[in-house]
């Protein structure tokens, strides 16, 4: 059985989590609290050196960190990656701008208010990234005013790469009220078959 090292409120492990799911494959989750520094123990250092989660490990052994490379490994040849080349070139266009522009901002802006606090020296770069993060909600408003989704007008792990931290953008202190196309988007993809909460644990 595949094995998926993650922490609940991580959207990088959740984007892991949803896709297994909706691909209805069986996982075991095993949990760690970044908080606690459980992924900078010796043990899980020696799975995965960069100390972070979601790590996915095969069932042979092998061991796949980095959120969307495991998005890719699993979505190959099922409905959430396409077929034509041009269009695996686009979702992956949009799952580099979600790593570069996107959740750099909005999920670091969403870690320092809910769970690292914003101390006086942090209030400017928190600024900063919410400006950031603003422009890339802008980008992908500008983009969702003519798709149904971010490409082929088909869901993809494009979407659920940049649904994790978008739909928890307001946790960061980000209005989603002037992105009337990022909403109904948002809305599209909770409506998929098998969608699960990012809390929310297997089975």
């Amino acid at each position: 059985m595949l094995r998926l090292y993650d922490y609940l409120p991580s959207g990088n492990g959740y984007k892991v989590r949803l896709l297994l799911t909706q691909l209805g494959l069986p996982f075991q989750l095993i949990e760690l609290d970044i908080m606690r520094g459980e992924t900078r123990t010796p043990a899980y250092l020696c799975k995965n050196p960069n100390g972070r989660v979601p790590l996915l490990e095969l069932e042979d052994g092998t061991l796949l960190p980095e959120s969307n490379a495991i998005l890719y490994y699993l979505a190959r040849d099922t409905p959430y990656f396409p077929l034509s080349r041009l269009a695996q070139a686009q979702v992956l266009q949009w799952m580099c701008f979600e790593q570069y522009s996107h959740e750099p901002n909005i999920a670091t802006a969403r870690h320092w208010i809910q769970h690292v606090g914003v101390t006086p020296e942090r209030e400017a770069a928190l600024a900063e990234k919410q400006r950031l993060g603003r422009a890339a909600l802008a980008v992908m408003e500008g983009h969702l005013r003519g798709h149904t989704y971010f490409v082929g007008e088909a869901y993809s792990i494009a979407d659920i790469a940049l649904y994790a931290y978008t739909h928890v953008a307001h946790e960061g202190g980000f209005d989603l009220a002037p992105f009337g196309a990022i909403a109904a988007w948002l809305a599209r993809v909770r409506a998929q078959p098998r969608h699960l909460a990012i809390t929310a644990r297997p089975g």
